[in-house]
């Protein structure tokens, strides 16, 4: 896929989903990773549209890149809102009630649990935030 550059915003959600739901697609993705990979791309998506300018308009880059052996597809998203390590938040405890638990945080949360792979970086001046999960399993090492 090419890099998508576009305003971070709701109005713009699915045209992300769009461009990644047909690279996934053309990489004969099982549709289980896909809708896996889709909810995980809509909450990254959202909270940089929702958070990442403090409520002003600002732009996100995203990339697909489908890997092989083991095949596995990741997604890249950058922006240049405020520096925020969404990993480095602590996970929320799942054991209470709705009620009982702190506003915020179940969404990345899920992301973390669903991916294979969830990693963050803050270089020249971009939040970089890259998800990574296995289409197919490594193939077990051949003895000799």
């Amino acid at each position: 896929m090419e890099e998508l550059r576009l305003q971070a915003s709701d109005d713009t959600l699915y045209t992300v989903l769009d461009a990644i739901e047909k690279q996934l697609d053309a990489n004969e993705c099982p549709e289980v990773i896909k809708s896996i990979m889709l909810v995980a791309v809509e909450e990254i998506f959202v909270n940089i549209a929702h958070y990442a300018y403090g409520g002003k308009s600002g732009e996100a880059v995203i990339n697909l890149d489908i890997k092989q052996d083991p095949k596995s597809c990741q997604v890249t998203f950058q922006d240049r809102g405020v520096p925020y390590n969404p990993l480095a938040k602590a996970d929320p405890d799942i054991t209470l009630s709705a009620e009982e638990r702190d506003i915020g945080g179940l969404g990345i949360y899920m992301v973390k649990q669903s991916m294979d792979r969830v990693e963050y970086r803050y270089e020249d001046g971009c939040n970089i935030l890259t998800l990574e999960k296995n289409i197919e399993p490594a193939q077990p090492e051949q003895e000799a």
